[in-house]
């Protein structure tokens, strides 16, 4: 008897969504902000008034750690919330006035975490690791 009678097939499916949307988060924006810190932390978008430096360290962290706990499968529902967040304040107050194309990107990355929320992490992941 099947424990889990979900087909494989779904599960890849969530696996590859992690695998994209986290990892090329992680390396295709969050990396380069990391390794760029010192020189965007006086100029970066702070739609908040917390402060250039202060949103883009939130903004790391989410791109980061968050990103890297999505490819991974770790704590993923969690993982994605401050990634929507932060892709929400990216479309809809960084970009808000800009034509579709140019906010288009956030809500491609937005639309794929809330899938994951939805979703979870499959069963692929770290989270379902079983070690009996």
């Amino acid at each position: 008897m099947l424990l889990n009678s979900e087909p494989i097939s779904e599960d890849f499916g969530y696996l590859f969504l992690r695998l994209t949307a986290g990892g090329t988060m992680l390396w295709q924006h969050g990396w380069p902000k990391l390794m760029h810190f010192s020189e965007r932390m006086d100029s970066f978008a702070d739609p908040f008034g917390l402060g250039s430096a202060i949103s883009l360290v939130l903004i790391i962290l989410a791109e980061v750690l968050c990103a890297a706990l999505v490819v991974l499968g770790l704590w993923t529902r969690l993982a994605v919330i401050p990634l929507i967040i932060g892709m929400a304040v990216i479309a809809f107050m960084v970009k808000g006035d800009a034509s579709f194309g140019e906010k288009e990107l956030a809500l491609v990355y937005l639309f794929a975490f809330v899938a994951l929320l939805f979703t979870g992490s499959g069963r692929f992941a770290v989270d379902r690791i079983s070690f009996k």
